[in-house]
């Protein structure tokens, strides 16, 4: 498979130690582009559900993949999100052309965009932290089930179903959440005078246009790799959502993600790198 040039990728949420988690989608889609930029916004690895039980070894794979890029000197930025807020303590660190940041004002063309995650806007995170942690949970569950439901969906030869985004769907409280958090985003990156607002969180991939009586902006979210396994990539002066698609990866083998060589890859473990993480106490910026 021939390799996409892309001037800026924007990934978020892929909540990398869950059930739910598409880790070799991910890994495809890495493999087939050759970014000039990447950010990672948020919740990358689920640090709140991480078991050292439950680490596959495509998880892993992704991991060296991003260190691939960072070694090959493409600038990769890891903006922390909610379930990987123990990270925000190394706010500010660089290792190469890594660096960790909580929040990031980034020139895109000839604009501005604003860049962070977006749980600030999310009240169960700011005053129910227990809370929000206990959805994660039944978050991860519902996503474990709709799997094995859509297994017996292919099987008797009938379209896979979301029931997340059902749920969303049927709870004018979920929908307006979403409306909210996307007009809260675009609100205040107008007063800041940016043209963009890229976030994550709410794992719903959008790219629209909000208008309030100060202004406009372009509001961006990446989605996610649990459902809609979807992306943002700027190229040539355009935005465009990307939505993975098993048959465009139809020509790639089984096993070609083993072919990949890192030095990185031998040196580094996941697990013993977050136990120490998890040894630490959490602090909140």
């Amino acid at each position: 498979m021939n390799k996409r040039n892309v001037d800026l990728v924007v990934i978020s949420d892929v909540h990398l130690g869950t059930y739910g988690c598409h880790a070799k989608e991910l890994l495809h889609y890495l493999k087939s582009i050759k970014p000039k930029q990447i950010l990672l916004n948020g919740d990358i690895v689920d640090i709140w559900q991480f078991s050292k039980r439950y680490w596959p070894e495509s998880h892993m794979k992704v991991v060296r993949k991003i260190l691939k890029f960072v070694a090959d000197g493409v600038p990769v930025t890891y903006l922390t999100g909610n379930h990987d807020e123990m990270l925000r303590k190394f706010a500010d660190f660089r290792l190469g052309s890594l660096t960790l940041t909580n929040k990031l004002s980034l020139r895109v063309g000839k604009k501005r965009a604003w860049v962070f995650h977006g749980d600030v806007f999310d009240i169960s995170m700011q005053h129910a932290k227990w809370l929000a942690r206990l959805g994660a949970i039944g978050y991860d569950s519902l996503i474990l089930l709709n799997s094995v439901v859509n297994w017996m969906l292919v099987k008797l030869g009938r379209e896979k179903m979301s029931l997340s985004k059902r749920i969303k769907n049927s709870i004018k409280n979920a929908v307006k959440f979403i409306n909210d958090f996307e007009v809260t985003a675009a609100t205040l990156a107008i007063e800041k005078g940016y043209q963009y607002v890229i976030c994550g969180h709410i794992h719903q991939p959008e790219i629209r246009v909000i208008e309030t009586e100060k202004g406009h902006v372009t509001y961006l979210n990446s989605g996610d790799w649990v459902e809609n396994l979807t992306a943002l990539e700027y190229h040539k002066g355009s935005w465009r959502i990307y939505r993975y698609e098993a048959a465009d990866y139809a020509d790639v083998l089984p096993d070609a993600d083993l072919s990949e060589n890192d030095s990185l890859s031998d040196k580094l473990d996941i697990k013993q790198l977050l136990g120490l993480l998890q040894s630490e106490p959490i602090v909140d910026n």
